[in-house]
Order: C-alpha cells, then structure tokens, then sequence
C-alpha cells in the first residue's frame, strides 16, 4: 500500500462513525420533540433555531482551523458537546429551555462535517479520491439506522433513549479523530494547483464568491437543500403520523444505501461531467423525489422516493464538495466549507424547517411536498438561464 493511499485509510474510521451520529439526530430528532409533548410548529421552529445555530458554529469553527490548523482539536469538541448535552435536552422539558439546548447543541455538534472535509481535502489534495473515503460515511450512517430501527436495546422510541444514542456515540467518535494524520496547508498548495480559482487566474476566494460560476452554483446549492427538508425533518413524521409506518430506520437506511454506488464513483462522474451539471441532476431528482411523496401516498411510493437519495445526496454531496474545492484554495477550504454548510446548506434548512412547520399545520404533508418540489425546479431553472454567461 503506498503512502497516499495509508494517508486516505486514516480518514475512514472518522467518516464511518461521525456519520452515525447523524443516524441518530437526522431522522430522531423530530422524534424526540414530538415524545416531549411539542406541537409541529414548535418543532419546526425548533429544529430551525437547531440549524441556524448551525450557520454560526461552523464558520467560527472553520476560521480557527484556518488560522491555526488545528483541526483535530476542534474536531474533538464537535463530539464532546453533543454528548454532554443529549441528557439534558431529554431530561428539561420547556420550550425556551429545548431550543437553547438545541442552539448549544448544533453550535458545536455541525462544524465537525466542515471541519472533517476541510481537513480531508486540503490532505489528499486534488489527486486523491474523496468519494472512496466519503462513502464509509454512508456505511456508518447505514449500519447505525438499521441498528437503531432493530435494537432490542434503549429502542429509540423515547427521548432518553434517543438521548442515550447521541451521547454513546459522540463518544466513540472521539477515538478516530485522535488518529487523524496531521497535515499542512503549504504541503498541499501545489496537489491543488488545478482548481477552479488557478484555473480562472484568480487567486483570491472571496473574489470567486462575487463571480457568475459561484452565484450558479450556490444557487442550486441552496434551492436543493432547502427542498431537502420536507424529506430529512419532516418524512419521519410523516411515515409514524400520516403514514402509521414504522420504519424511519429502515427508509433512511435504504435512502443511504442507494448513494452509496454513486459517492464510490463520484470522482469519474466530476471528472466527466463536472460538478455544476450533476447539481443540476441532483436538483431535478429532488423534484421527482418530492412529488412522489406528494401525490402517491404509498409505501412503494415511498421506497421509490428513498431510491432517488441516490441522485439527491449521492451525487449532490460530491458535486457540491468539489465546487467548493475548486473555489477555495488550501489554506481557505476551513471557511470555504463552513460556508457551504452554513450558507449553502444549513440556511435553506433553516428557513425549510420554520416553514415546513406552518405548511403541515395548515395545509398538510402533500402541499408541503409540492411547494418545496417548485422551489427545487425553480433553482435548476434560474441557472439554465445563467448557463449561457458561465
């Protein structure tokens, strides 16, 4: 095995297990809301007061890492904070109290995917494969659903128990930060001297962002992500309520499964295609995705809609981390990161969620379903209009 490819291996355990958290607190945390008695327009105000502690957290986070290129430490706190708080958050039921934890919570818990990127782009360089290390975070996350929708153990039904699940593996994610390789952003100037900014001559980011190709991309980025949130917070409420289906473990399971071909190879895909194309494929999938699960209240519709992640993460996750790379250069990809999780992806989920909310309430799961459906298609028209200027 060479060194590049050792260097790459370190990185796995770190996506296999950070990502099994989000097995926990994706499809549960609107759960775990809903068994402390909240309303669905608490809880959408809750989880968007949970993502918009989330915009802040990372870039603070983000430009400290640049700074002083101490990612592992900063990693290290991501998973201690969500382990300190999940008991607490089970334990005191009062909806100023929740929404604090919940701020707390995000705060430190979200920089760990920006910072875990940054560090993993900014070591492997432009030349190695991000997708065949990313995928084992969709294996972590696979394994950890299908535990949690079968465990004879602390079912997660209950908020103590869902509590007991954040807590146990924020934990143990602690032990593969700890081995992560440490790296240099001068080392890794030249691996990634073919990026998009050298490639357009200019070498200062924050001009990028003001640039016809970023405001494209970010667009897609952002109505993609803010469609996003009628599946990743509300479908699980929709399958237990609407649907009387217990099986958010295994639909989200099923849903990472199907991205996992698509993250495996999605360095020939960028390769041949280019990230803005597949975000315009990612974008149309969430359409589709969407509109199933407003007019076909089925649950074969529903396994279809699941099959569709694979378009809608498998290849938009990539895609959009590659546009990112190809903007911001080594020494900015902290901020460059924290940006698209903040801006670009925590945002719209933000603003999806608080409206999520008030569309259930009023009007139900299938209008919700619609709007957000339009809001996708609408991002991947506005860049085909933009397309001919890029």
């Amino acid at each position: 095995m060479n060194s590049s490819a050792a260097i790459e291996n370190r990185f796995i355990p770190a996506f296999l297990l950070s990502s099994a958290i989000f097995a926990v607190i994706g499809p549960y945390l609107p759960i775990m809301l809903r068994s402390l008695g909240y309303s669905t327009i608490l809880i959408g105000i809750m989880l968007a007061i949970f993502e918009g502690a989330g915009i802040a957290g990372p870039i603070v986070f983000g430009h400290w890492a640049d700074r002083s290129g101490k990612y592992r430490l900063l990693l290290l706190v991501s998973c201690i904070v969500p382990a300190v708080l999940a008991f607490p958050l089970a334990l005191f039921v009062h909806p100023v109290v929740s929404a604090l934890i919940l701020a707390f919570m995000s705060f430190g818990f979200k920089p760990s995917v920006s910072l875990l990127d940054a560090a993993t782009t900014i070591t492997i360089g432009e030349t190695g494969n991000y997708g065949k290390i990313r995928v084992w975070g969709s294996i972590g996350y696979v394994l950890a659903v299908l535990w949690l929708q079968w465990t004879p153990v602390f079912t997660p039904d209950t908020a103590i128990n869902i509590a007991f699940w954040i807590s146990f593996i924020a934990i143990i994610t602690i032990v593969p930060f700890l081995i992560l390789p440490l790296f240099s952003h001068k080392d890794t100037n030249n691996r990634d001297s073919n990026t998009k900014a050298v490639e357009t001559g200019i070498n200062n980011p924050w001009k990028n962002i003001i640039s016809l190709y970023f405001i494209a991309g970010f667009i897609l980025i952002f109505s993609s992500r803010f469609s996003m949130a009628a599946f990743y917070t509300y479908l699980p409420l929709y399958l237990t309520e609407s649907m009387q289906w217990n099986a958010v473990g295994l639909m989200f399971a099923l849903g990472a499964l199907s991205e996992i071909p698509f993250i495996l190879f999605s360095r020939k895909l960028i390769i041949r295609f280019g990230p803005m194309s597949l975000l315009v494929l990612a974008s149309f999938a969430v359409v589709v995705r969407l509109l199933l699960l407003a007019f076909f209240p089925y649950k074969i519709a529903i396994v279809a809609s699941q099959l569709l992640h694979s378009l809608c993460f498998g290849i938009f996750y990539p895609a959009s981390i590659a546009f990112i790379s190809r903007v911001f250069p080594p020494e900015k990809r902290g901020i460059g990161m924290s940006l698209f999780l903040t801006l670009g992806t925590g945002l719209p989920i933000l603003i999806g969620n608080m409206a999520g909310g008030f569309i259930v309430d009023f009007a139900g799961y299938p209008s919700l379903f619609v709007i957000y459906a339009v809001l996708s298609g609408t991002g991947a028209l506005v860049y085909f209009i933009l397309r001919k200027r890029l």
